[in-house]
C-alpha cells in the first residue's frame, strides 16, 4: 500500500491523476494530513466519496505509536518514544527555544558507525527508516504542538514546528534517498511548508553523501561531527573515519562550499583529556583555515557506554576563545534534557 506521507503535494497530483481524480484534490489532502493533522480519510469530508474510498483501500499513513514520553524538569524538552509497525523503536526529541520549536528526527533505527560516545552507536543497527517515518515524526511533533496554545496580547496562537535537525537516531547520509525525500515533503508549502534553511542535516562524515547533496544542491544546511582534527584521535572517536580519512573528508567540504556558497557547522564534542586543550583548537583552526566554517563546542553528555568525562568550563572557554582568535566563529550548543537523556548523543530506546 502507498505510503501517502513519502509523496510530496506534485507526486501526489500526480497518483490523483494516475487513479482518475482531479489533481486540484491534492492541496486538500495535504491540509488534511499536515495542517489539521488528519489520519482518518472518512473524516475528509470535503474529498469526493470515490476518492475517499480509495484513499482507505489502497493507501496507508506511517503508523507511529507513542509508547511513552517524558519531559524535562524544565519544561523545555520532551522526548518521544515511538513504536513502528515491525515493532522497532526510535526516539524524537522537541525543544522550545527563544522564539521557536524544533525537532530532532531519528533517520535510523539504531546506528551502525558506532561513535564511542554516542548511546545510539553503542547500541548497534538495526534499520534504515523509510520516508513515511521520517516524514510521520515531524507530523507528531507538530499535532503535539498543536494541541497547545499560548495567550499573548494579541489573544491565542497555535504553536508550530519551525526548525528540523536531523540529529537524532542514525546517520542520515547512510539512508540518503529516505531523508532527501522527507525534506521534500516536509518542506512543501502545501503541507509543514519549513524552509530547507531550517532543517539542519547532521553527519559523522560519510563522504558520498556530502558531495551528493552538493551536487543536487539540497538547500538544507550541513553539520558535520568532527570531535578530533587529527586522523588518529578521530578514528579513536569516530569508527566511520577508518572509512573516510579525514583528508577525504576535508576535500568534500570544501567541494560543497565551493559547489554551494556556504558555510558547514563544525561540531565538537569536548571530551576532557581527549580534545578539550588550547592546543587542540590551535590544530583545529589550522585544520579548518580554508573552509567557510563554523564550530559548535558541544559539551560532552554521559552515557553508560562510554567513561569519558565533559571538558571543564574553563576548558570550554579557552578552547572557544583560542578558536575566536584564529577567526573561527563559535557558538556553544545549548544543552538540553539531559535530566532524561534527551541531549546528544544519548538516544537509545531507553
Amino acid at each position: 500500500m502507498l505510503d501517502l506521507y513519502r509523496l510530496s503535494a506534485a507526486q501526489l497530483a500526480a497518483w490523483l491523476i494516475e487513479h482518475g481524480f482531479a489533481p486540484v484534490h491534492a492541496a486538500r489532502l495535504m491540509r488534511y494530513l499536515y495542517r489539521d493533522g488528519v489520519a482518518d480519510a472518512a473524516e475528509m469530508t470535503d474529498l469526493p466519496p470515490r476518492l475517499r474510498a480509495t484513499i482507505q483501500r489502497d493507501t496507508h499513513l506511517s503508523p507511529l505509536k507513542l509508547m511513552r514520553q517524558t519531559v524535562s524538569a524544565d519544561g523545555l524538552t520532551r522526548k518521544f518514544l515511538l513504536g513502528l509497525h515491525d515493532g522497532e523503536t526510535i526516539e524524537t526529541v522537541l525543544m522550545r527555544y527563544e522564539g521557536r520549536w524544533t525537532a530532532c528526527l531519528s533517520s535510523q533505527a539504531g546506528c551502525p558507525l558506532g561513535c564511542v560516545f554516542c548511546a545510539t552507536g553503542q547500541a548497534g543497527f538495526r534499520r534504515n527508516l523509510t520516508t513515511g517515518e521520517i516524514v510521520a515524526q515531524a507530523v507528531f511533533v507538530n499535532r503535539t504542538l498543536s494541541k497547545q496554545t499560548r495567550v499573548d496580547t494579541r489573544g491565542q496562537r497555535r504553536e508550530s514546528l519551525r526548525n528540523i535537525v536531523m540529529m537524532g537516531m542514525g546517520e542520515p547520509l547512510l539512508n540518503y534517498d529516505a531523508v532527501v525525500a522527507a525534506m521534500d515533503v516536509v518542506c512543501d508549502r502545501a503541507g509543514l511548508a519549513i524552509g530547507g534553511k531550517q532543517i539542519t542535516l547532521s553527519t559523522v562524515g560519510v563522504v558520498p553523501g556530502i558531495r551528493r547533496l552538493a551536487d543536487e544542491r539540497q538547500p538544507c544546511s550541513l553539520a558535520v561531527s568532527l570531535h578530533a582534527a587529527n586522523q588518529t584521535d578521530r578514528a579513536r572517536l569516530v569508527p566511520a573515519a577508518r572509512i573516510w580519512p579525514l583528508d577525504e573528508l576535508l576535500d568534500a567540504c570544501r567541494y560543497y562550499t565551493t559547489q554551494l556558497g556556504r558555510r558547514i557547522l563544525f561540531e565538537w564534542t569536548l571530551i576532557a583529556g581527549q580534545n578539550d586543550s588550547v592546543d587542540h583548537a590551535r590544530e583545529l583552526a589550522s585544520l579548518l583555515q580554508d573552509i567557510p566554517a563554523q564550530v559548535n563546542v558541544i559539551p560532552l553528555n554521559l552515557t553508560s557506554g562510554f567513561d569519558g568525562e565533559p571538558g571543564s568550563h574553563a576548558a570550554r572557554e579557552q578552547f572557544s576563545a583560542t578558536l575566536h582568535e584564529y577567526g573561527l566563529p563559535v557558538s556553544i550548543r545549548q544543552r538540553r534534557g539531559l535530566d532524561i537523556t534527551a541531549g546528544c548523543g544519548q538516544l537509545a530506546n531507553a
